[in-house]
């Protein structure tokens, strides 16, 4: 049994401020130790399960968090960017299930630095008009695959938020949202426990052998940026086109099979960095 961890970095246990997850700020170092850990309680989780093989991904940011040298030994890291596929990054249908760690809730939400993809620069997400963020869009296109996705760890807020894509989802949560840099922190031992039965839990249920259902018809994404510019830039890609409101300069839509869009949305990504050059958590 195949098994792939998509790993973020917010929902980890004991992270709270963007000066944990930022590379260069003061407890950065300190919040890659935390994510490590995290991941490692997932991957026992994954070969107490039944897992064969492990592919983590780290997703964060540089996607140069994880500390390969004290990551267990039995996974193979995907790491480094740009990745055309960013979250879910050689994922395909060869595996027989799909753990998120360390995942946070969407923009707008009360949350544990919540956001959607780009601190501040994403205001709202929806699929097919169905408001989402990071956890639904990885969730949608991984099923889309044909994998199942059988657990998810991070805050109280971002478990709520999985399981309304799949109520039978097992979620960890390892800290409980006060405010958006604010949480009340479970045990590091006690959190990572909890990651661990998950993520085993969640493998155990998926049967190898069981058929596969993959989803090939068209989607649309609808994503509104901060900034008018970056819709305007966006608009010039064929398919992709502005919101039909004319009191609406920052709304872009475009319409295609999930795995396309995730990967499109990777381009929007570039194209926004480059116009807007800003920081996250602002």
């Amino acid at each position: 049994m195949r098994v792939y961890v998509s790993a973020d970095m917010e929902g980890v246990t004991g992270l709270v401020g963007a000066d944990d997850v930022q590379m260069g700020g003061r407890d950065y170092e300190r919040g890659r130790v935390m994510m490590t850990e995290d991941v490692n309680a997932a991957v026992r989780g994954a070969f107490a399960g039944g897992a064969s093989e492990v592919v983590v991904n780290d997703t964060h940011s540089s996607m140069r968090n994880l500390l390969v040298e004290h990551l267990h030994p039995g996974v193979e890291l995907v790491r480094g960017r740009p990745k055309p596929m960013i979250m879910l990054q050689d994922l395909d249908a060869g595996f027989d299930a799909v753990a998120f760690v360390g995942y946070h809730s969407r923009a707008g939400a009360l949350g544990v630095l919540s956001h959607s993809f780009m601190g501040h620069e994403i205001e709202d997400m929806w699929l097919d008009d169905r408001p989402m963020g990071e956890i639904g869009f990885a969730y949608a296109t991984a099923t889309a695959l044909g994998v199942p996705v059988v657990a998810l760890t991070g805050d109280d807020v971002a478990c709520a938020e999985a399981r309304e894509w799949d109520p039978e989802l097992r979620t960890a949560p390892v800290k409980y949202a006060r405010d958006r840099f604010a949480a009340r922190l479970r045990p590091a031992e006690e959190a990572r426990a909890a990651i661990e039965e998950a993520v085993t839990e969640g493998v155990r249920a998926v049967s190898p052998h069981s058929p596969r259902t993959t989803d090939t018809t068209p989607h649309t994404l609808a994503v509104r940026w901060q900034s008018a510019s970056v819709a305007s830039q966006l608009s010039g890609i064929p398919g992709v086109t502005r919101a039909p409101s004319a009191e609406d300069d920052r709304t872009i839509r475009t319409t295609a099979d999930l795995p396309t869009l995730f990967r499109l949305f990777g381009v929007f990504m570039s194209v926004a960095y480059a116009l807007t050059g800003q920081a996250p958590y602002c």
